[in-house]
């Protein structure tokens, strides 16, 4: 009974890993563009909050970091070998 030695192969390779961090630093600046624009006192109303960073750039931006991730995980570096 012989046992063949089986090399340890990972899943996902150093591109892979590459565009998950691309992904990960997109998602991380969307939500740090999304934070503040409260006011100081909670009975003062603050306009701040709605202010088109807020509404539409970083969403936006951590949309893109999610379509990012998933063609992280997708990508197959070997198909060009």
């Amino acid at each position: 009974m012989e046992k063949k030695q089986e090399k340890a192969t990972f899943i996902f390779q150093k591109k892979n890993y590459k565009y998950m961090f691309i992904g990960l630093a997109i998602i991380t600046l969307g939500f740090i563009l999304m934070a503040g624009g409260g006011s100081d006192n909670p009975n003062v109303f603050s306009d701040k909050i709605f202010s088109f960073r807020r509404i539409r750039l970083a969403p936006a931006l951590v949309l893109i970091g999610f379509a990012v991730e998933v063609y992280a995980i997708l990508l197959n570096p070997n198909k060009g070998k």
